[in-house]
């Protein structure tokens, strides 16, 4: 688990409907930050069907979803729960924060 966070990008860069990627400083984890009408939300930036990078895919904000490119699984961006097939597994939802005009997230996984 990471206890340190990882800078993103500034708020100014990730306006709603936007999403952005980035790496865990400690663990490696690749992030995803979405903004959903103003509010964040972060997952880890691989599918859990094919463990390809979500942020590839199309954000639907309509929708709250990422779908991913290779196999068309998608993700609520909420909460990492797969919408459909072919994934069955949730992706990892983590902890993301908007502090000093910056967003910033970690791996916060035992």
């Amino acid at each position: 688990m990471s206890e340190t966070w990882t800078f993103v990008c500034a708020s100014a860069e990730l306006l709603p409907g936007e999403m952005k990627s980035t790496f865990d400083e400690v663990t490696g984890t690749p992030i995803v930050v979405f903004n959903l009408d103003g509010e964040l939300y972060a997952l880890e930036d691989q599918c859990t069907h094919d463990e390809f990078e979500l942020s590839s895919g199309a954000f639907d904000t309509a929708e709250a979803s990422i779908e991913c490119v290779l196999h068309g699984a998608r993700f609520d961006v909420r909460d990492g729960a797969a919408l459909c097939a072919p994934a069955y597994s949730p992706v990892a939802k983590f902890p993301v924060k908007r502090e000093h005009d910056a967003v910033w997230a970690r791996d916060d996984r035992d």
